[in-house]
């Protein structure tokens, strides 16, 4: 088996089911021979039998208290991605992953197309404009309405006048209130990527600043699927591939995307991802089964 410890490691934010974590872990282990895993377990949300773990596993201490579309969930990457790149054998690609997380290609398919392609990050990003956000859009662009609504507008709550409130959208009036500016867009996408060391780098060196921008999305919700897509999309330095090599089905629509089944998996093996998800081994454990047959 090859050695791919220095080649790629992986950031785990988990917070559920120990038993499909393990099985993640355990997976990552026999295909990339023991990699680097850096885990940031929410403890607050359900315990996890630390003294199992194997060796190359690394958890975060203290760990934060997360919540679902909270900026914890940056600062638990943030602290993940940290403490990787503290180890003196760290690894020159990381890939973030859930625990509902698992591969569905080989080491070697993933490890090929990383290191064979130009770029430092795959990553899932779209500016998000008040031109955007102004135009009918089709079903599956809503999103970028949203995001605009999320990340680049501005309102006032009046409590004393029967809870008036107040919303600024254009950027001549909110301008005063953004971080954003011609020489920083604003971009989103999925909170799921890859990327470099030297994007990772890039990350750690502009998070531990606390500046403006971090301070912003400090404070508002749903910065996990904006923050680092803004930070590494303005970084002329850094080159970027609109792919965040993950299989996600929002076919269900609502907040979470589909559960994946024995059904999807021929949607699976005609992607060019490399993970998928959601997974939930108490739904349909078989999917899994047959993944390891695969990806061995």
């Amino acid at each position: 088996m090859s050695n791919y410890r220095n080649l790629i490691g992986f950031i785990l934010i988990t917070h559920r089911n120990n038993l499909q974590l393990n099985r993640l872990i355990n997976k990552l282990n026999s295909m990339f021979n023991y990699p680097l895993i850096v885990c940031h377990h929410d403890f607050s949300k359900c315990d996890l039998s630390v003294d199992k773990l194997p060796k190359n596993v690394l958890l975060v201490r203290p760990h934060l208290q997360t919540e679902w579309a909270g900026f914890s969930v940056v600062e638990a990457t943030g602290k993940a991605l940290k403490l990787m790149y503290e180890v003196a054998d760290a690894p020159d690609w990381f890939v973030l992953l859930s625990g509902a997380d698992y591969p569905i290609k080989t080491a070697r398919q993933i490890l090929d197309d990383l290191t064979s392609n130009p770029y430092d990050v795959y990553i899932q990003y779209e500016q998000i404009t008040y031109k955007t956000y102004k135009q009918d859009l089709k079903p599956n662009m809503l999103w970028q309405k949203n995001s605009y609504q999320r990340y680049c507008t501005k309102s006032f709550s009046f409590h004393y006048f029967k809870n008036l409130e107040i919303s600024l959208d254009h950027p001549l009036l909110t301008k005063p209130f953004l971080p954003f500016s011609k020489k920083l867009a604003c971009f989103s996408g999925s909170q799921w990527f890859c990327a470099n060391r030297k994007a990772a780098n890039y990350i750690i060196d502009f998070h531990s600043q606390k500046n403006a921008l971090t301070l912003y999305y400090s404070k508002i919700k749903y910065a996990d699927e904006s923050y680092f897509q803004t930070v590494l999309a303005n970084a002329p330095h850094l080159k970027l591939k609109n792919d965040r090599r993950r299989y996600i089905d929002w076919s269900a629509s609502g907040c979470h995307p589909k559960t994946l089944l024995m059904e999807d998996l021929p949607n699976l093996l005609a992607s060019s991802a490399h993970f998928a998800r959601k997974f939930d081994i108490d739904i349909d454990i078989n999917i899994l089964n047959e993944l390891d047959k695969i990806t061995s």
